[in-house]
């Protein structure tokens, strides 16, 4: 079967490329991408910021690691044709008993060096999808991936922190700050979340936290067990920082944002507070399941992630992608969907 492959080849330059694939692999399905989602990493290579080692090192490459789609054929008959389901990025090539497949320094990551799902067809492995039951809305289930990035962040904060889990703080009020906020909500019953930011109308969109505040105008008396930073960047260093200043002692941090340089740590306070620094990247196949499964039980979830759909763009043409992607970098809010039609 060829397949076309939808790759950047330099910055702001997407084409056409042909993959000779066969269908009969019984470890594989066939799938037909429906709904996409960009993501920032997508824009940095999109518009060429990532750096240009790494452009030379990963172009051609075709973009995107967010999206679910539909089941085209599948060689063993275990999935109708038609079956939805959500597509998972990470790809490992071994295992291992201590370190989880999306820590591996040996698996493959879709849209970082291994072709993402801007293709006409995606060549899953049987472990590489979740089945995603019909009653979730397909624009939130796009971007499926985002949320069980948050979701094994809270895994990992489980098993490494301590039981006192009465307040959180959360640093960040773009999508993952809202992701993280909403999950711990509703997952720790009766908790306080209280979310800080800098930008007012996208602190307005975070009604179910207890409280924001921006990040120049902190209570002196505030405080909380533990903190997720969802901020990357530069800004990471003064979010990490602001954190370290107002958590309770021997509370944790659960470090989430990217950035592409190192920043300054205040490790002394780290050291007097007791605090315990949790990094956290990307997610497995187990926590796409327990995504899919807690989507499934709370409807009301899915009905606040319904705020963070900042697009929906209909894909029939290169010409759309681009406009797509240069549509993205203007919103202001929530994720930019891509319709993938063509």
């Amino acid at each position: 079967m060829i397949n076309q492959v939808y790759r950047l080849v330099s910055p702001r330059q997407f084409e056409i490329s042909y993959k000779d694939h066969s269908i009969n692999e019984p470890d594989c399905i066939v799938v037909r991408p429906t709904h996409l989602s960009i993501c920032a990493a997508d824009q940095r290579y999109y518009t060429g910021t990532r750096g240009k080692e790494a452009l030379s090192k990963k172009l051609p490459m075709a973009l995107i690691h967010e999206g679910i789609g539909e089941v085209v054929f599948d060689p063993e008959g275990e999935l109708s044709p038609g079956t939805r389901v959500v597509m998972v990025p990470n790809t490992p090539v071994e295992t291992d008993d201590v370190i989880a497949e999306n820590y591996l320094r040996s698996s493959k990551f879709r849209s970082s060096g291994f072709d993402g799902f801007m293709q006409d067809y995606v060549f899953l492995r049987r472990d590489r999808f979740v089945v995603l039951p019909g009653h979730i809305n397909s624009y939130v289930a796009a971007f499926t991936e985002l949320v069980s990035v948050a979701m094994h962040a809270i895994s990992r904060f489980e098993r490494k922190s301590h039981a006192r889990r009465e307040a959180f703080g959360v640093w960040g009020d773009g999508n993952l700050g809202f992701i993280t906020s909403l999950l711990l909500k509703r997952k720790y019953k009766g908790c306080k979340v209280y979310v800080f930011g800098k930008t007012p109308f996208k602190l307005d969109n975070f009604s179910f936290a207890d409280a924001t505040y921006n990040i120049n105008e902190i209570p002196d008396d505030m405080a909380f067990d533990h903190a997720f930073e969802c901020v990357g960047s530069v800004g990471s260093q003064y979010a990490v920082n602001q954190i370290i200043d107002y958590i309770k002692p021997e509370g944790s941090i659960a470090l989430l944002g990217v950035s592409e340089y190192p920043i300054e740590v205040n490790t002394r306070m780290v050291l007097e507070k007791g605090i315990t620094l949790i990094g956290s990247s990307r997610s497995g196949h187990a926590d796409f399941k327990a995504t899919v499964d807690f989507l499934s039980e709370n409807p009301d979830v899915v009905e606040y992630l319904e705020t963070l759909i900042g697009s929906v763009n209909e894909v029939k043409t290169i010409g759309d992608m681009i406009s797509t992607f240069e549509k993205d970098l203007t919103t202001p809010w929530g994720k930019t969907i891509l319709k993938w039609e063509i």
